[in-house]
């Protein structure tokens, strides 16, 4: 995307600020962006673009908190997040209403972001369970072992434009409830969500420097990724880039998760509940406009599925409506700009170049000034096309057809992707194979978005995910602490009577 900066703000809107060691600050860097309402095209405010010397600072703030807040016991940083749980709980409202304006999903999309938002938060108050270890006695003879599980120190977290309530909050709250110290740096697109949640962190008296906030542009990413004062770092994004997170981080001696792209399928048998399949692939295809590294965005139909599935989907996506998130008769909002727009319409136009029919074509919704493109529906897909190989990132499914099960195994299993996939059936024999054979991470039964709970892990499998830890769930308190093994063996006999004397 090409991003208009400019040192010159409107003292009209709004500027942004830092939060580092418990204070907003300005940035030394005098770089700023617009961020735009997508749906009006109307400018919130303007967010700096930070630069190394701004993240160097923050990252000194993190490190000099990070051994009184190790210090501090396991329930006291639980009950630190149960406040924290509370200014969410109270602010779930305003916060799904700054979602919608800087990103432009639904305010129905977006009370649910806030609510897995919460939810994070609620698992990782359990950090006084989860963070135990491992104790055995008697390993040799009066020999005990046990393992214990220690924070990394500075961690940081780099996050996309899509979600901006919940993706930092698969991060935030474990990070500091295994004890380390935080730094979030935001999309530049949609800043303001995190600002908020910023805001009522201040209010907590949560000590200084354990989380910072730091807005800027791919400059700072870089600097985080080679910071020396930075332990670990979480990236969501595109594949090609968690690539580069991934080997550059990792090269500066971080561990690192970095999770990427996606191109997730979904299977339809032909004994599946249409009724149902259709509401699971319309959700899954065109919620959020397609921008979810879980959207479903090509459907695999199985030999007379076919015949009983596109009529009824086609239907269904032409029926949704495009405009303002905000609209609550709304069911598809914008892209987050106009050059996501044309990247997506570039992208259509090149799949009907190829022989693919467009069924439904969201492309020039009329009398719209945002970044709006409707749902899409391509039929007569080949699987050697680049739209079934290439993540779009936006309203646009594709319909490729398979003789039996074990063809559309074959046509998942090819993407080089292996985030989430679906299958709609009532058959127990077809999921029980298709969950076993599948290459992918993530795997929904008659459901559109498989997108596990805060307590099981977010688990992309081949390009969507680089690393051995994935986000949330029991992988969060694996990734944010390291493991010390104690061996022990005390000689009491020979020692007692020099050290306590006799009674």
């Amino acid at each position: 995307m090409t991003t208009q900066t400019s040192t010159h703000a409107d003292p009209k809107v709004t500027v942004l600020k830092n939060y580092v060691g418990g204070h907003w600050v300005t940035p030394r860097s005098d770089r700023q962006l617009d961020v735009v309402n997508p749906a009006t095209q109307s400018v919130l405010a303007r967010v700096p673009l930070s630069d190394r010397d701004d993240l160097e600072h923050a990252v000194s703030a993190a490190r000099a908190a990070f051994p009184a807040w190790r210090a501090r016991s396991t329930i006291e940083r639980a009950r630190w997040l149960f406040s924290l749980r509370e200014e969410l709980v109270h602010a779930r409202e305003e916060l799904a209403r700054l979602v919608v304006t800087e990103m432009g999903k639904t305010l129905a999309d977006a009370r649910a972001e806030v609510g897995r938002m919460i939810e994070m938060v609620e698992c990782a108050t359990a950090v006084p369970t989860t963070m135990q270890g491992r104790v055995l006695e008697n390993v040799a003879a009066g020999v005990d072992c046990e393992t214990v599980r220690q924070p990394l120190g500075v961690c940081a977290a780099i996050v996309p434009f899509n979600f901006p309530a919940m993706v930092p909050f698969w991060f935030l709250p474990f990070a500091i409830a295994t004890g380390n110290t935080f730094l979030l740096k935001p999309s530049e697109q949609v800043p303001l969500t995190q600002n908020r949640v910023f805001e009522l962190i201040d209010r907590l008296e949560l000590p200084p420097g354990v989380v910072n906030l730091v807005n800027g542009d791919a400059e700072v990413a870089q600097a985080i990724l080679e910071s020396p004062g930075i332990d670990a770092v979480s990236f969501v994004g595109s594949a090609p880039v968690a690539a580069h997170v991934y080997a550059t981080a990792a090269a500066h001696g971080k561990r690192v998760q970095a999770l990427g792209g996606a191109k997730n399928h979904m299977v339809v048998m032909p004994d599946a509940g249409i009724e149902r399949a259709v509401e699971g692939i319309v959700a899954s295809a065109f919620g959020a406009a397609g921008q979810r590294c879980m959207a479903g965005s090509v459907v695999v139909t199985v030999a007379a599925a076919a015949e009983r599935l596109i009529g009824p989907l086609t239907d269904s996506a032409r029926a949704l409506r495009v405009g303002d998130g905000l609209d609550p008769e709304v069911s598809v909002g914008p892209v987050i700009s106009h050059q996501a727009r044309q990247r997506i319409e570039r992208a259509i136009e090149k799949a009907a170049g190829e022989g693919a029919s467009i069924a439904v074509d969201g492309r020039g919704v009329s009398g719209k000034d945002g970044a709006f493109i409707g749902p899409t529906i391509l039929t007569g897909v080949r699987p050697e096309m680049e739209i079934v190989s290439q993540e779009v990132f936006g309203p646009v499914l594709v319909i490729i057809h398979a003789g039996d099960l074990s063809e559309a195994i074959e046509i998942v299993n090819a993407s080089r992707y292996g985030n989430g996939t679906s299958i709609f059936t009532e058959s127990g024999a077809a999921v029980r194979r298709y969950r076993h054979d599948v290459q992918a991470g993530m795997v929904g039964v008659n459901i559109g978005v498989a997108a596990p709970v805060a307590f099981f892990p977010f688990s992309g499998w081949k390009a969507s995910f680089l690393g051995d830890l994935h986000a949330h769930g029991t992988d969060a308190v694996d990734f944010y602490t390291r493991k010390k093994t104690v061996t022990s063996r005390f000689f009491t006999e020979q020692g007692h009577e020099k050290l306590f004397g006799e009674h």
